[in-house]
């Protein structure tokens, strides 16, 4: 497997109803695979794109095509750096969200349990924060809070005490030393589903990712023309409950703004009501697009 794996690249290609000679975000550029077919279908187009990681440089360095420009920074200054470009409006928005599968594999960026790593999970590896800041200098409120979050981990109190008191004795730094920590809490039939649950609540605190979707998401109402469409892959519950409730209703958290006559007041209408999953060759091909759900949107 190279870099990063497209996930649904046909359905989001078909999803972005790509013109020609439109102006196109690849918001999450990974290992190029979308923004190439995106390239594929532009003739005077332009497409932007986005990503935090520098280990992207190398594959995006491999692009010699004047259609395409990289933005070297998170999604969530999308709206300012395109403006920096003479860019106001844009024709579609494609955000494949989560880590990549170079992340993943990565031993020393610390994304994954299968290996022994210091506690990093920076997907910009310019920013100060840390997993290991997390654990080691959070106190046991605001660890219960990220675990039970981002992670929906049921028995966050007690990890969170757990991890409190274990530092006391000495630092927690690297994932080895992390998962002893916890050895006992994890229940034995589920040891996999429960470090995955831990680990994604500690990469999107380290990242801010709620923050940085939420961003996206308001900054795409200004930037896509009516008509343009955005079209998000998430890869859990918490980040496809924001983009749904941001398509649907037109915010993210609390209840839709409504005019005068009761009708929804909404930037976007769903393309499609349920999101679109991986099939099964895809399933088989590519066994972490399994928690994929793709939405698309249409600019109303």
């Amino acid at each position: 497997m190279g870099y990063h794996q497209p996930v649904l690249l046909e359905e989001c290609i078909d999803g972005l109803v790509i013109q020609p000679g439109g102006t196109y975000i690849d918001a999450t550029f990974g290992g190029g695979g979308h923004s190439n077919a995106i390239l594929n279908k532009l003739t005077t187009g332009k497409l932007f794109a986005f990503d935090q990681d520098e280990d992207v440089n190398e594959i995006v360095n491999s692009i010699k095509d004047p259609r395409f420009a990289f933005i070297p920074v998170n999604f969530r200054y999308m709206k300012k750096y395109l403006r920096l470009n003479g860019v106001n409006k844009v024709n579609g928005i494609l955000a494949d969200l989560g880590v990549s599968s170079h992340q993943i594999d990565t031993p020393d960026r610390g994304f994954s349990t299968r290996f022994d790593a210091e506690l990093d999970m920076r997907m910009d590896q310019g920013a100060d924060l840390t997993a290991k800041i997390i654990i080691n200098t959070y106190d046991e409120a605001s660890l219960q809070k990220v675990l039970s979050q981002y992670g929906e981990v049921r028995n966050a109190k007690t990890l969170a005490a757990t991890i409190v008191d274990s530092r006391k004795q000495s630092p927690i730094n690297t994932i080895a030393q992390f998962k002893l920590v916890i050895k006992h809490l994890i229940p034995r039939s589920r040891e996999n589903q429960y470090l995955a649950q831990v680990f994604q609540a500690l990469r999107i605190e380290v990242n801010g990712e709620m923050e940085a979707l939420e961003a996206l998401l308001y900054q795409c109402r200004d930037l896509i023309s009516i008509g343009g469409r955005l079209v998000v892959i998430s890869y859990h519950s918490l980040e496809d409950r924001i983009v749904k409730n941001y398509i649907n209703k037109g915010v993210v958290h609390g209840d839709p703004v409504k005019d005068f006559y009761g009708n929804l007041l909404r930037p976007f209408k769903p393309v499609v009501k349920k999101p679109i999953t991986p099939g099964v060759a895809e399933l088989q091909a590519n066994t972490r697009s399994r928690s994929a759900r793709l939405r698309i949107a249409e600019r109303v």
